[in-house]
């Protein structure tokens, strides 16, 4: 294994070219979520390279949860139904903090 190797496996080709990623290896990359793809790249030297491709970027996935979508619907509605200050500027929201 390479040095730059963290991770080694032999996996087995199924019906029709399916390759099943290990749950661990999926977990680790975020390819555990609907929606998530690999690419894969064939080189020039014969090796093929898969890389996750994640349909959020992972710095970003906290927004995606559920907990934090949770927040996001029940935030709405309190602005749907009207339950809001607004602020005509960024400083008279400070001053309204000094109250």
């Amino acid at each position: 294994m390479s040095a730059a190797a963290t991770y080694r496996a032999f996996l087995s080709l199924q019906g029709r070219g399916l390759l099943a990623l290990p749950p661990d290896v999926r977990k680790r990359l975020g390819l555990d979520v609907p929606g998530a793809q690999v690419e894969v790249v064939e080189r020039e030297d014969g090796v093929v390279e898969l890389r996750p491709q994640v349909p959020v970027p992972a710095g970003q996935a906290w927004f995606w949860t559920h907990e934090w979508q949770a927040r996001e619907r029940e935030a709405q509605e309190e602005f749907d139904a009207g339950r809001v200050t607004t602020y005509p500027d960024g400083d008279a929201f400070l001053d309204s903090l000094g109250d």
